[in-house]
């Protein structure tokens, strides 16, 4: 099953962002005990340029996976957020296993 994991990012943190930034790239790339990482990037303000939260897509056996996976990210440790959202995402269109 596919999960969509959306992060906000609380005001003023671009510093810790950018510092955390190359070890959240290395946790999303690395070995997670059935989690899959599909897709992910950073979500933008309406200029098109500054960052303000993340979304990543991953592939879990169950949202207690995909929890896990999202608990442990530099990102979150570091207390980057101000929100999270976990939910079950159905990929269709552009899906390549489909």
């Amino acid at each position: 099953m596919y999960f969509a994991i959306i992060g906000l990012d609380k005001p003023n943190m671009m510093e810790t962002r950018l510092r955390v930034r190359p070890i959240h790239r290395e946790y999303l790339h690395g070995d997670h005990q059935g989690v899959t990482l599909k897709l992910a990037g950073p979500l933008l303000a309406s200029d098109g340029a500054t960052m303000i939260g993340s979304m990543i897509i991953v592939e879990a056996p169950d949202l207690a996976s995909a929890e896990a996976f999202s608990t442990g990210d530099p990102f979150r440790k570091e207390d980057l957020f101000s929100s999270v959202e976990i939910r079950p995402w159905d990929w269709t269109t552009g899906n390549p296993d489909r």
